[in-house]
Protein backbone atom coordinates (compact mmCIF):
# COMPACT_ATOMS: atom_id res chain seq x y z
CA UNK A 1 0.00 0.00 0.00
CA UNK A 2 2.86 2.37 0.85
CA UNK A 3 4.50 1.63 -2.50
CA UNK A 4 1.25 2.32 -4.38
CA UNK A 5 0.75 5.55 -2.45
CA UNK A 6 4.32 6.69 -3.22
CA UNK A 7 3.90 5.87 -6.90
CA UNK A 8 0.61 7.75 -7.07
CA UNK A 9 2.19 10.75 -5.37
CA UNK A 10 5.11 10.79 -7.83
CA UNK A 11 2.74 10.45 -10.79
CA UNK A 12 0.60 13.34 -9.48
CA UNK A 13 3.68 15.51 -9.04
CA UNK A 14 4.91 14.61 -12.52
CA UNK A 15 1.57 15.54 -14.08
CA UNK A 16 1.43 18.77 -12.11
CA UNK A 17 5.01 19.77 -13.07
CA UNK A 18 4.33 18.93 -16.72
CA UNK A 19 1.29 21.19 -16.62
CA UNK A 20 3.32 24.00 -15.00
CA UNK A 21 6.07 23.72 -17.62
CA UNK A 22 3.50 23.69 -20.41
CA UNK A 23 1.82 26.77 -19.00
CA UNK A 24 5.17 28.56 -18.57
CA UNK A 25 6.15 27.71 -22.15
CA UNK A 26 3.03 29.45 -23.41
CA UNK A 27 2.98 32.31 -20.91
CA UNK A 28 6.63 33.27 -21.31
CA UNK A 29 7.05 32.42 -24.96
CA UNK A 30 9.12 34.96 -26.91
CA UNK A 31 8.78 35.04 -30.65
CA UNK A 32 12.12 34.82 -32.46
CA UNK A 33 12.48 36.66 -35.73
CA UNK A 34 12.84 33.92 -38.36
CA UNK A 35 15.45 36.07 -40.06
CA UNK A 36 17.75 35.55 -37.07
CA UNK A 37 17.55 31.78 -37.43
CA UNK A 38 18.06 32.09 -41.19
CA UNK A 39 21.08 34.35 -40.60
CA UNK A 40 22.59 31.85 -38.16
CA UNK A 41 22.22 29.17 -40.81
CA UNK A 42 23.93 31.41 -43.37
CA UNK A 43 26.92 32.09 -41.11
CA UNK A 44 29.82 29.59 -41.03
CA UNK A 45 29.50 28.80 -37.32
CA UNK A 46 33.19 29.38 -36.64
CA UNK A 47 32.45 31.61 -33.61
CA UNK A 48 35.90 33.16 -34.10
CA UNK A 49 34.93 36.66 -32.97
CA UNK A 50 36.42 38.25 -36.08
CA UNK A 51 33.20 40.19 -36.67
CA UNK A 52 33.53 41.85 -33.27
CA UNK A 53 30.77 39.80 -31.63
CA UNK A 54 31.04 36.88 -29.23
CA UNK A 55 29.80 34.33 -31.74
CA UNK A 56 27.81 33.79 -34.90
CA UNK A 57 24.51 33.79 -32.98
CA UNK A 58 25.14 37.20 -31.45
CA UNK A 59 26.26 38.61 -34.80
CA UNK A 60 23.15 37.20 -36.52
CA UNK A 61 20.94 38.91 -33.94
CA UNK A 62 22.84 42.19 -34.35
CA UNK A 63 22.46 42.03 -38.12
CA UNK A 64 18.69 41.64 -37.85
CA UNK A 65 17.85 43.72 -34.76
CA UNK A 66 20.51 46.43 -34.80
CA UNK A 67 20.97 46.48 -38.57
CA UNK A 68 24.76 46.24 -38.42
CA UNK A 69 26.72 45.63 -41.61
CA UNK A 70 26.25 42.23 -43.22
CA UNK A 71 29.85 41.97 -44.44
CA UNK A 72 31.66 41.73 -41.09
CA UNK A 73 32.21 37.97 -41.16
CA UNK A 74 35.83 37.37 -42.25
CA UNK A 75 35.37 33.61 -42.48
CA UNK A 76 32.26 33.56 -44.64
CA UNK A 77 33.51 36.34 -46.91
CA UNK A 78 31.53 37.69 -49.85
CA UNK A 79 29.31 34.61 -50.16
CA UNK A 80 28.16 34.92 -46.55
CA UNK A 81 27.60 38.67 -46.91
CA UNK A 82 25.50 38.08 -50.03
CA UNK A 83 23.41 35.45 -48.24
CA UNK A 84 22.76 37.77 -45.28
CA UNK A 85 21.91 40.63 -47.62
CA UNK A 86 19.37 38.44 -49.40
CA UNK A 87 17.77 37.39 -46.10
CA UNK A 88 17.46 41.00 -44.95
CA UNK A 89 16.64 42.45 -48.34
CA UNK A 90 19.50 44.96 -48.29
CA UNK A 91 22.30 45.87 -50.65
CA UNK A 92 25.99 45.53 -49.83
CA UNK A 93 28.84 47.70 -50.95
CA UNK A 94 31.96 46.26 -52.50
CA UNK A 95 34.38 44.96 -49.91
CA UNK A 96 37.58 42.97 -49.80
CA UNK A 97 38.68 40.21 -47.43
CA UNK A 98 40.93 41.29 -44.57
CA UNK A 99 44.12 39.37 -43.93
CA UNK A 100 46.90 39.93 -41.39
CA UNK A 101 50.09 41.69 -42.40
CA UNK A 102 53.11 41.49 -40.12
CA UNK A 103 55.17 44.66 -40.00
CA UNK A 104 58.50 43.03 -39.28
CA UNK A 105 60.84 41.24 -41.66
CA UNK A 106 63.77 40.48 -39.39
CA UNK A 107 64.63 36.85 -38.79
CA UNK A 108 66.92 35.80 -35.93
CA UNK A 109 70.13 36.41 -37.89
CA UNK A 110 69.06 39.96 -38.75
CA UNK A 111 68.42 41.06 -35.17
CA UNK A 112 71.17 42.78 -33.22
CA UNK A 113 71.27 43.07 -29.44
CA UNK A 114 69.22 39.94 -28.81
CA UNK A 115 69.70 38.69 -25.24
CA UNK A 116 68.92 35.35 -23.65
CA UNK A 117 65.44 35.30 -22.16
CA UNK A 118 64.68 32.72 -19.45
CA UNK A 119 61.21 33.85 -18.49
CA UNK A 120 57.81 32.67 -19.69
CA UNK A 121 58.08 31.85 -23.37
CA UNK A 122 55.30 34.17 -24.45
CA UNK A 123 55.32 37.51 -26.27
CA UNK A 124 53.03 39.13 -23.69
CA UNK A 125 55.46 38.23 -20.90
CA UNK A 126 58.67 39.00 -22.80
CA UNK A 127 57.33 42.38 -23.91
CA UNK A 128 57.33 43.55 -20.28
CA UNK A 129 61.03 42.74 -19.85
CA UNK A 130 63.57 45.33 -20.98
CA UNK A 131 66.46 44.24 -23.18
CA UNK A 132 65.00 41.06 -24.67
CA UNK A 133 66.08 42.37 -28.06
CA UNK A 134 67.53 45.63 -29.33
CA UNK A 135 64.55 46.55 -31.50
CA UNK A 136 61.58 47.44 -29.34
CA UNK A 137 59.26 47.41 -32.37
CA UNK A 138 60.04 44.02 -33.88
CA UNK A 139 58.47 40.58 -33.63
CA UNK A 140 59.41 38.85 -30.39
CA UNK A 141 58.96 35.44 -31.97
CA UNK A 142 57.43 33.49 -29.07
CA UNK A 143 54.30 32.63 -31.01
CA UNK A 144 51.36 34.09 -29.08
CA UNK A 145 49.74 34.84 -32.44
CA UNK A 146 50.04 31.22 -33.55
CA UNK A 147 48.72 29.92 -30.24
CA UNK A 148 45.42 31.82 -30.57
CA UNK A 149 44.88 30.98 -34.24
CA UNK A 150 42.18 28.31 -34.53
CA UNK A 151 43.10 27.63 -38.13
CA UNK A 152 46.86 26.99 -37.74
CA UNK A 153 47.45 29.84 -40.19
CA UNK A 154 50.32 31.58 -38.42
CA UNK A 155 53.57 30.10 -37.17
CA UNK A 156 56.99 31.32 -36.06
CA UNK A 157 59.73 30.52 -38.56
CA UNK A 158 63.30 31.47 -37.70
CA UNK A 159 62.02 33.78 -34.98
CA UNK A 160 59.52 35.60 -37.21
CA UNK A 161 55.73 35.23 -37.24
CA UNK A 162 54.72 33.88 -40.64
CA UNK A 163 51.21 33.75 -42.13
CA UNK A 164 49.95 30.85 -44.22
CA UNK A 165 47.41 32.63 -46.40
CA UNK A 166 46.04 29.32 -47.71
CA UNK A 167 44.71 28.62 -44.22
CA UNK A 168 44.04 32.16 -42.99
CA UNK A 169 40.39 33.23 -42.82
CA UNK A 170 41.05 36.72 -41.48
CA UNK A 171 39.51 36.28 -38.03
CA UNK A 172 41.88 38.88 -36.54
CA UNK A 173 42.83 36.90 -33.42
CA UNK A 174 46.54 37.33 -34.15
CA UNK A 175 46.19 41.11 -34.40
CA UNK A 176 44.44 41.33 -31.04
CA UNK A 177 46.99 39.22 -29.15
CA UNK A 178 50.20 40.85 -30.43
CA UNK A 179 51.56 42.99 -27.56
CA UNK A 180 53.61 45.13 -29.92
CA UNK A 181 50.75 45.75 -32.32
CA UNK A 182 52.82 44.85 -35.36
CA UNK A 183 50.05 42.80 -36.95
CA UNK A 184 47.39 44.70 -38.87
CA UNK A 185 44.31 43.43 -40.63
CA UNK A 186 44.61 44.63 -44.21
CA UNK A 187 42.01 44.61 -47.00
CA UNK A 188 43.37 42.49 -49.83
CA UNK A 189 42.11 43.88 -53.13
CA UNK A 190 43.98 41.08 -54.87
CA UNK A 191 45.52 37.83 -53.71
CA UNK A 192 48.91 39.47 -53.22
CA UNK A 193 49.51 42.88 -51.69
CA UNK A 194 52.46 45.16 -51.11
CA UNK A 195 53.58 45.39 -47.48
CA UNK A 196 55.91 47.60 -45.47
CA UNK A 197 57.79 45.01 -43.45
CA UNK A 198 59.16 47.15 -40.66
CA UNK A 199 57.64 49.08 -37.76
CA UNK A 200 60.74 50.77 -36.33
CA UNK A 201 60.14 54.52 -36.31
CA UNK A 202 63.62 55.44 -35.05
CA UNK A 203 66.25 57.26 -37.09
CA UNK A 204 68.36 55.26 -39.52
CA UNK A 205 71.49 55.16 -37.35
CA UNK A 206 69.54 53.80 -34.40
CA UNK A 207 67.74 51.26 -36.58
CA UNK A 208 71.02 49.92 -37.98
CA UNK A 209 72.24 49.43 -34.43
CA UNK A 210 69.50 46.91 -33.68
CA UNK A 211 68.56 45.40 -37.06
CA UNK A 212 70.31 44.56 -40.31
CA UNK A 213 67.22 44.99 -42.47
CA UNK A 214 65.12 47.64 -40.70
CA UNK A 215 63.70 50.69 -42.48
CA UNK A 216 66.15 53.62 -42.20
CA UNK A 217 63.52 56.30 -42.87
CA UNK A 218 65.01 57.55 -46.14
CA UNK A 219 61.49 58.21 -47.54
CA UNK A 220 62.54 57.21 -51.06
CA UNK A 221 59.28 55.27 -51.40
CA UNK A 222 57.26 58.40 -50.70
CA UNK A 223 59.07 60.29 -53.45
CA UNK A 224 58.40 57.49 -55.90
CA UNK A 225 54.70 56.95 -55.25
CA UNK A 226 51.90 58.98 -53.70
CA UNK A 227 50.55 55.72 -52.23
CA UNK A 228 53.16 56.06 -49.47
CA UNK A 229 52.33 58.73 -46.92
CA UNK A 230 54.18 60.00 -43.87
CA UNK A 231 52.44 61.69 -40.99
CA UNK A 232 54.25 64.40 -39.08
CA UNK A 233 57.22 62.95 -37.22
CA UNK A 234 56.75 59.55 -38.86
CA UNK A 235 59.67 57.80 -40.56
CA UNK A 236 57.86 54.58 -41.45
CA UNK A 237 55.54 54.93 -44.45
CA UNK A 238 51.85 54.09 -44.44
CA UNK A 239 50.17 52.81 -47.55
CA UNK A 240 47.18 54.96 -48.44
CA UNK A 241 44.58 52.36 -49.33
CA UNK A 242 42.62 54.81 -51.49
CA UNK A 243 45.73 55.51 -53.55
CA UNK A 244 46.86 51.88 -53.75
CA UNK A 245 45.91 50.38 -57.10
CA UNK A 246 47.25 46.85 -57.67
CA UNK A 247 46.44 47.15 -61.38
CA UNK A 248 48.76 50.13 -61.78
CA UNK A 249 51.98 49.08 -60.11
CA UNK A 250 54.54 51.10 -62.10
CA UNK A 251 55.21 53.74 -59.43
CA UNK A 252 55.03 51.13 -56.70
CA UNK A 253 57.61 49.02 -58.49
CA UNK A 254 59.88 52.08 -58.63
CA UNK A 255 59.44 52.47 -54.86
CA UNK A 256 60.21 48.81 -54.32
CA UNK A 257 63.47 49.02 -56.27
CA UNK A 258 64.53 52.23 -54.54
CA UNK A 259 64.10 50.85 -51.02
CA UNK A 260 67.71 50.28 -49.83
CA UNK A 261 66.69 47.85 -47.09
CA UNK A 262 64.21 45.91 -49.29
CA UNK A 263 61.42 46.33 -46.75
CA UNK A 264 58.70 46.66 -49.40
CA UNK A 265 57.61 43.11 -50.15
CA UNK A 266 54.67 41.40 -51.78
CA UNK A 267 52.74 39.17 -49.36
CA UNK A 268 49.88 36.78 -49.90
CA UNK A 269 49.44 34.10 -52.51
CA UNK A 270 50.26 35.25 -56.04
CA UNK A 271 47.81 34.46 -58.80
CA UNK A 272 48.97 33.30 -62.25
CA UNK A 273 48.61 36.91 -63.40
CA UNK A 274 50.81 38.12 -60.53
CA UNK A 275 53.50 35.57 -61.35
CA UNK A 276 53.48 36.46 -65.04
CA UNK A 277 53.63 40.18 -64.33
CA UNK A 278 56.65 39.77 -62.06
CA UNK A 279 58.48 37.15 -64.09
CA UNK A 280 61.30 39.56 -65.02
CA UNK A 281 61.42 41.39 -61.71
CA UNK A 282 64.66 41.07 -59.77
CA UNK A 283 63.88 42.73 -56.47
CA UNK A 284 62.15 41.82 -54.42
CA UNK A 285 61.07 38.40 -55.53
CA UNK A 286 57.55 37.28 -54.78
CA UNK A 287 57.63 35.76 -51.33
CA UNK A 288 55.30 33.44 -49.55
CA UNK A 289 53.61 34.84 -46.45
CA UNK A 290 56.57 35.16 -44.14
CA UNK A 291 57.44 38.81 -44.15
CA UNK A 292 54.64 41.16 -43.24
CA UNK A 293 53.91 44.27 -41.27
CA UNK A 294 51.67 45.98 -38.69
CA UNK A 295 51.82 49.28 -36.86
CA UNK A 296 48.41 50.74 -36.07
CA UNK A 297 45.05 49.01 -36.16
CA UNK A 298 43.21 52.25 -36.82
CA UNK A 299 44.87 52.83 -40.16
CA UNK A 300 45.80 50.53 -42.99
CA UNK A 301 49.52 49.86 -43.11
CA UNK A 302 51.20 48.28 -46.15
Amino acid sequence: MIIILAAATMLTLAIFMAWVLGWANVAFHVDVDPRIEASIEALPGANCGGCGYVGCGEYAEAVVVDEVAVNLCPVGGDACAAALAEILGVEINQSWPSRPVIHCGATQENRLGRNAYKGEQACTAANMVAGVQGCTYGCLGFGDCGAVCKFDAINVIDGLATVDYDKCVGCGACEKICPRHIISMTPFKVSQMLAVTCANNDFGKDVKGVCKVGCIGCKACGRASKAFVFEEGQLIPDLDYDQYNPEEMDDLQVAIHKCPQKRLLMVGNPSDKDIEANADSEAPAIVKPEFETTVDKTEWHG
